[in-house]
């Protein structure tokens, strides 16, 4: 084993090593505890205002037993949450800064060792950017879902069900009194969305990626198994140290490709792009937009999971979670693969193969869709790509053309969608702008927005959207994602007007806006950027610095890692 990094701080036996040690001993930690062991620190996103998170103190402690048993010294310490349901912009606006908090919390103080505790999903992927900058051992323990939401007798699945609702409600088919119960059917118990919305989508990567003890992914957040889970990853993190089992031995490019082809097969969200991006890129890792079509679009859809299916995250779990895709898709993946335990996923997987419920987890030669992921789509109005995934859209309107409908912002938007006097029909295409990275900023989950409220009075269900923002994972629909260069900065998106004709052709890959060259270029020489170049503190550091969609949004000058080295004292 190495020389512990957190020998630099207490192995020290000058000044310095008494101010290190001596103000830790306030907490009432016993000599023995300096003597050389593993230091592991237990980064939590627990917060009460992050509903997805907030048991997370609890599985904090299991982690701390799991550490001392094996010798270490566990030191909990909290990095900023980040709640999708409460936090205003957008979540995504602070995924960078938190990702920042937890790069420069595990660099700047005395740890082996890493354990990120994550839920609510925008806390995994900042967390493990932070510490893929660092590259210390580290193992993630993602918090696990809600128990299924149940309803006047029915199964409902968070996020997925507030579309609905929200459509049944407009057009008189819920009440107010059903719609306010619904709210605490749902959500019934601690955990993240029980959906494969995006936090299942991030608990599944992580699990690919090899991040995870096997079988974390699907574990409900108030299973006895999830604290038990918890407990055994606090040991094996302290092993990881002795053995120098460091994030860049196990996010190789094969396992970023493993994700992808995962996440293909499990209905994934399109915030995995974003997310599983930025992550390569605090790697060095080499990965591109069209990699996510190429590798992904031809896996067969293999989880029958709201919103591409019916079931939700605890049926998952109990048919046999995630090393049952990984055992379907065995011959697609990587399976030498380098995971947390040692092992690779082929060994893995030996004795957890079984399915237990085939309704949930199809075979691979009898899929629910034989080709899913997320389709990469580009042309004159989208030149470094969009995405749309198309086991959540309609089959009828991936091939369409249309009259453009255009909201120039989330507020022109929210004004006019069910003005009864608005210009609209099911045939429409309905485009959004300035919700993207920049002009929003932080690229809310508004993509999918509402349908006007007198087309679904007519029974309308579905149209084609197109916006540079994203959606939740657990929304649905012909929904047309991340426009890149986005319309704040200028892309083609920005020069979308009423009346344009947009033809969409998803098994081509093309996005079209149907006006000539020389139009466009009179439409963009009079273009001029809205949002203000100078603003103070975070949003403005955000805007000047955040990369476009299709390279995940993260900052410019936060690409490739630091390592863990600090030389410098603090006194």
């Amino acid at each position: 084993m190495e020389e512990l990094r957190s020998r630099n701080w207490f192995g020290k036996t000058d000044k310095m090593g008494f101010i290190y040690r001596s103000w830790m001993k306030n907490q009432g930690f016993p000599e023995d505890l300096f003597d050389g062991r593993p230091v592991i620190g237990i980064c939590n996103t627990w917060s009460e205002l992050t509903p997805c998170n907030a048991h997370l103190r609890e599985i904090a402690e299991k982690v701390k037993r799991g550490v001392y048993e094996a010798g270490g010294f566990p030191l909990e310490f909290p990095i900023m949450s980040l709640g999708e349901t409460l936090l205003k912009p957008t979540a995504m606006l602070f995924r960078n800064l938190a990702s920042m908090d937890a790069e420069e919390s595990i660099r700047g103080n005395p740890l082996d060792g890493v354990v990120l505790l994550t839920g609510c999903d925008k806390t995994t992927p900042s967390t493990v950017m932070g510490a893929a900058s660092v590259d210390l051992p580290t193992l993630v323990v993602p918090g696990g879902p809600m128990l299924n939401g149940k309803f006047q007798g029915h199964d409902i699945g968070s996020g997925t069900h507030v579309w609905k609702f929200d459509e049944d409600r407009k057009t008189g088919k819920m009440s107010d009194a059903d719609y306010l119960s619904a709210e605490s059917c749902m959500s019934r118990s601690p955990g993240h969305c029980m959906t494969m919305g995006t936090a299942s989508t991030m608990a599944c990567m992580v699990e690919s990626l090899g991040l995870t003890l096997p079988g974390a992914a699907a574990i409900p957040a108030v299973d006895s198994r999830k604290k038990a889970l918890a407990q055994l990853s606090g040991r094996r993190i302290v092993e990881m140290v002795k053995e120098g089992l460091r994030l860049s031995k196990i996010l190789t490019r094969p396992a970023f490709e493993n994700a992808i082809k995962v996440n293909a097969a499990v209905g994934g969200s399109t915030n995995f792009i974003i997310h599983l991006t930025a992550i390569a890129g605090r790697m060095g890792v080499p990965l591109e937009l069209d990699d996510f079509d190429r590798l992904g679009s031809g896996i067969p859809l293999l989880l029958n999971l709201m919103p591409s299916g019916k079931f939700l995250m605890e049926d998952f779990y109990y048919a046999g979670g995630l090393p049952v895709i990984l055992n379907e898709l065995r011959d697609l993946l990587d399976m030498s693969t380098l995971t947390v335990n040692g092992r690779t996923h082929g060994e893995n997987i030996k004795g957890r193969e079984t399915c237990y419920n085939r309704e949930v987890i199809a075979a691979y030669d009898r899929p629910l869709l034989p080709h899913a992921g997320i389709a990469v789509i580009k042309g004159n109005l989208s030149l470094h790509g969009a995405v749309i995934k198309p086991s959540a859209a309609t089959p009828a309107l991936m091939q369409h053309r249309g009259r453009a409908v255009v909201f120039e912002n989330i507020e022109d938007y929210h004004a006019r969608v069910d003005d009864p006097g608005l210009d609209i029909d099911e045939t429409c295409v309905m485009v959004l702008k300035n919700v993207g990275p920049v002009g929003y900023p932080g690229m809310p989950e508004v993509g999918n927005m509402a349908l006007p409220k007198k087309l679904l009075e007519k029974g309308v269900t579905d149209m084609v959207r197109i916006s540079d923002g994203r959606m939740s994972g657990t929304a649905y629909g012909t929904v047309v994602l991340h426009v890149s260069p986005e319309s704040a900065v200028g892309g083609t998106l920005a020069l979308v007007k009423d009346g344009d004709w947009i033809e969409l052709d998803v098994a081509g890959r093309r996005l079209h806006l149907d006006v000539t060259e020389e139009e466009l270029k009179r439409r963009a020489d009079a273009f001029v950027m809205e949002w203000p170049d100078k603003e103070r503190g975070y949003v403005g550091l955000y805007r000047q610095h955040v990369l476009q969609a299709h390279e995940g949004a993260d900052f410019d000058f936060l690409r490739g890692g630091s390592g863990p080295e600090v030389s410098r004292d603090s006194h």
